[in-house]
């Protein structure tokens, strides 16, 4: 069962033809799509979105890049928007210090916070981190000695020794299109290397298409490419690639219930 485990279907380039894009993504051969939220006033949206079509999911959160928008966002108005039944993760959260939008402060407090919801509810916290490594370890390392978390670093394009920290800690590693740069080497080795049962693939579309498509607007679809791609890396087939991030997606977002149809 191939999933996009991460995509923007309400950003422009998708939200636009979100029906057709869908479809061109069934009929690539992907069978559920997690739909992001970066911004409390995107939430209603996204899980709506959710609501209309049932291999579509939501996530309720806030980007690092958002935080100062953010600073009186508390645990309480996070926790209840986890009550719908579409909504089955927290994010996307974290440290982008590439960027610096926010007050890295906030972003560390936002960040915190995201995390002891994930804690409460058992939802998969959903993290993004950008030249903000020794951070983003150190926060989630303090945090897991409170009590463990389930969680992901998405769009992984960090260095081995972060991405080990990661899975030492239990996290699972989401791969996009930038796996398939010629540019990217060491993360191609790592790739190769990542347990069979920390792996995902992901578009982030509209971002980041992959080989061939870079350049365009990228689609769920095409994590259909990313997928070939790194079995070619693994030394798999895509089938076989495909059943593995199926079940690992069915197993970490337990909440979405498809782990039986995916046995089946």
């Amino acid at each position: 069962m191939l999933i996009d485990s991460h995509c923007h279907l309400n950003y422009k380039g998708l939200a636009e033809q979100q029906d057709a894009v869908l479809e061109r993504a069934r009929a690539a051969g992907v069978k559920g799509f997690l739909n992001i939220s970066t911004r409390q006033r995107e939430w209603a949206d996204i899980v709506a979105t959710a609501h209309r079509y049932a291999d579509v999911w939501a996530s309720v959160g806030i980007h690092p890049h958002e935080a100062d928008e953010h600073v009186d966002l508390g645990a309480a108005a996070l926790r209840a928007a986890t009550d719908d039944p579409r909504v089955i993760a927290i994010g996307e959260t974290g440290l982008d210090y590439y960027y610096d939008h926010s007050d890295r402060q906030v972003q560390q407090d936002l960040f915190r916070v995201h995390i002891a919801v994930a804690r409460e509810t058992g939802l998969p916290l959903i993290i993004h981190t950008r030249d903000a490594e020794d951070d983003t370890a150190r926060i989630l390392t303090e945090e897991m000695g409170k009590g463990a978390f389930p969680a992901l670093i998405h769009c992984f394009t960090a260095s081995a020794e972060f991405g080990q920290k990661m899975i030492e800690l239990g996290l699972t590693i989401s791969l996009s299109g930038i796996v398939t740069f010629k540019n990217a080497k060491d993360l191609q080795a790592f790739a190769a290397e990542v347990p069979e049962d920390r792996l995902l693939v992901e578009t982030d579309a509209p971002f980041l298409a992959p080989m061939p498509h870079r350049g365009k607007v990228c689609e769920p679809a095409f994590v259909a490419d990313t997928l070939h791609f790194v079995a070619s890396l693994r030394g798999e087939t895509p089938q076989a690639l495909a059943e593995t991030t199926g079940r690992n997606f069915a197993a970490l977002f337990a909440k979405a219930g498809i782990a039986g149809a995916i046995a089946a």
